[in-house]
């Protein structure tokens, strides 16, 4: 699959996943998914024949969602061991979204928060980087920095002063970590579907 591509079935799956109810024109959703419009009408109609959506209103979250795990592209990921990952953060001048354990430990309080998980921008790389390494040390540990395009915070959210992705970005990222993980994302979708019956 193209990577561009990819990336655009991403974001328009993202859009579709935040507001389900169908309340956004599909014009809409190609100015918020920042693809072209031929490109997003076709997606769209596509993602109809299939049933997952109805217009644009979500009618299949769960399939939705699979196949937004089925077209995932890699992201580039730094694993560092730091002591008090929180307060790192607290003092963070680049823009950050906490995802998976953490993320979900705010929302849902499930998981036990075993490693917090941040998304950064590709252009914050070095400045992550330097402040993790100045805390810490390289390598698998507790502390995981995922690099990827503005649009994965698309809808983030502010809780307790802590940036957050939405809550489709949060359940895909516990989907595609697997483990007792999933099991929270499940949690999670079942009150997405109950929420747009």
């Amino acid at each position: 699959m193209n990577g561009k591509r990819g990336e655009v079935k991403e974001r328009i799956i993202r859009v579709l996943l935040n507001y389900p109810d169908g309340k956004l024109s599909k014009y809409r959703i190609m100015i918020l998914s920042q693809g072209s419009q031929t490109w997003v009408y076709d997606y769209l109609k596509q993602l109809e024949d299939d049933k997952y959506i109805e217009n644009t209103k979500v009618i299949d979250i769960r399939g939705l969602f699979e196949v937004w795990r089925e077209i995932h592209l890699t992201k580039t990921i730094k694993n560092y061991l730091v002591k008090n990952p929180m307060s790192i953060l607290e003092s963070a001048q680049e823009e950050y979204a906490l995802t998976t354990y953490r993320a979900e430990n705010f929302v849902q309080n499930y998981l036990f928060p075993t490693r917090t998980d941040i998304y950064c921008l590709i252009k914050d790389r070095l400045y992550w980087h330097n402040k993790l390494t100045n805390a810490g040390l390289v390598g698998k540990g507790n502390f995981r920095v995922i690099y990827a395009s503005d649009h994965v915070f698309f809808n983030a959210k502010n809780f307790n002063n802590k940036k957050i992705v939405s809550i489709p970005q949060l359940i895909i990222d516990l989907l595609r970590e697997g483990g007792p993980a999933v099991e929270a994302a499940e949690m999670l979708i079942e009150k997405m579907v109950s929420e747009n019956v």
